[in-house]
C-alpha cells in the first residue's frame, strides 16, 4: 500500500472520477484485522488518489447503524469526497415466482434506498436475480414499480446493475425500464461485464443513455505484477490489459454521458497502485475522446 499521494508525471484535465469501495476490499477485511478503517476511506480517496466521490457497497456496511452511516457521510463531506452511490452486493429476487421471496427482496431494496439517502447518495444500485422469460419480466416490472415509490419519496435514483439472466441483454434492460415507466429507474453499466458480451461497444452504446453512473472496472495493467515500482514513472498512460478502455470511454462519452464514473480495480497486486493506474488510464482515455 502506498501512503502518500499517487500521481503520474503527466498532466491531464481533471474529470469526475470516483472510487468504488470494492477496490479496497483487501484493505477492509474482517474486523480487527483491517489495514484501513471505513471512516478513513473518503480522505484516502481524495488525498491519496485525487478522486472526487465514493461508490459504496452494502457488504462493507453490514451491521452499520444509522449513526454509523451519518458519521461516514460527515467524514465524506469533510474530505470533499461525497458518497454518491450505494450498491447492494447480492442480486435480489425481484422476479421470483414466490411472493414471499419477492417481498423480502423488495424490503431489502427499500432498506438500501433508505441507507443511500442517509449517506447523502443520489442513487442506489441493485441487480435482479431472475430468468429471462416473459413471466419473470412482468413480475420484475410490477415489483420495481412498488419499490420505486420509496426512491421517489426520498429523491433517490434506482440503478439496475448488470446480472446474468433477465438483465444480461441490454435490449431487455431498456425494454424493462420503458415498461416500468418511471424516470428514476436507470442503468449502471459495468466495463468488465460489457467486455464479456459478444459486442462490448454495442452493449455500452445501448445502456449508457439510461445510465445514472458507470462502473469503470479494470482488471490488469502491463507490468503491474512484474515491475510495479516503474509504472508511475512512465511518461505515458498505463496500458490496460483485457479490454480496450479507450474504446469504452469513447463510447460512453459519445452518447452524452457526463455522470460519475467509478474506478473499481479488480486485479491482483497492490490495489492502491491499481486504482492509481486505473485513474491515469481513464483520464487519458477521457482526454483523448474529447474534442
Amino acid at each position: 500500500m502506498v501512503a502518500s499521494s499517487i500521481s503520474g508525471p503527466y498532466s491531464l484535465r481533471p474529470m469526475l472520477l470516483t472510487l468504488s469501495i470494492a477496490t479496497l476490499r483487501p484493505l477492509l477485511i474482517a474486523r480487527g484485522q483491517s489495514q484501513m478503517s471505513l471512516l478513513d476511506v473518503p480522505a484516502f480517496a481524495r488525498e491519496t488518489l485525487g478522486l472526487h466521490g465514493l461508490h459504496l457497497t452494502t457488504e462493507r456496511l453490514s451491521g452499520a447503524t444509522r449513526a454509523d452511516l451519518e458519521k461516514l457521510r460527515d467524514r465524506a463531506d469533510k474530505a470533499a469526497c461525497s458518497c454518491l452511490v450505494l450498491q447492494e452486493t447480492e442480486p435480489q429476487h425481484l422476479a421470483h415466482v414466490r411472493s414471499d421471496v419477492a417481498q423480502r427482496a423488495m424490503e431489502r431494496t427499500r432498506r438500501v434506498i433508505e441507507a443511500a439517502q442517509v449517506l447523502g447518495c443520489n442513487a442506489a444500485a441493485v441487480s435482479i436475480q431472475g430468468a429471462d422469460d416473459d413471466a419473470s419480466f412482468e413480475r420484475a416490472c410490477e415489483r420495481i414499480r412498488e419499490v420505486i415509490e420509496t426512491a421517489e419519496r426520498l429523491e433517490i435514483n434506482l440503478l439496475l446493475a448488470p446480472c446474468e439472466g433477465l438483465t444480461a441483454d441490454p435490449d431487455r434492460v431498456t425494454e424493462l425500464i420503458k415498461k416500468i415507466g418511471r424516470f428514476r429507474v436507470m442503468t449502471y453499466p459495468d466495463f468488465a461485464f460489457a467486455a464479456a458480451t459478444p459486442d462490448p461497444i454495442a452493449y455500452l452504446r445501448r445502456l449508457t443513455p439510461y445510465a445514472g453512473a458507470i462502473c469503470a472496472s479494470t482488471v490488469s495493467f502491463a507490468g503491474m505484477l512484474e515491475h510495479p515500482e516503474r509504472l508511475l514513472e512512465l511518461d505515458r498512460p498505463p496500458a490496460h490489459e483485457g479490454y480496450d478502455l479507450h474504446a469504452m470511454v469513447e463510447t460512453v462519452l459519445s452518447v452524452g454521458f457526463d455522470g460519475p464514473m467509478a474506478i473499481e480495480y479488480r486485479g491482483e497486486g497492490d490495489v492502491t497502485l491499481g486504482a492509481a493506474l486505473s485513474r491515469d488510464a481513464l483520464e487519458a482515455a477521457i482526454e483523448a475522446a474529447q474534442p
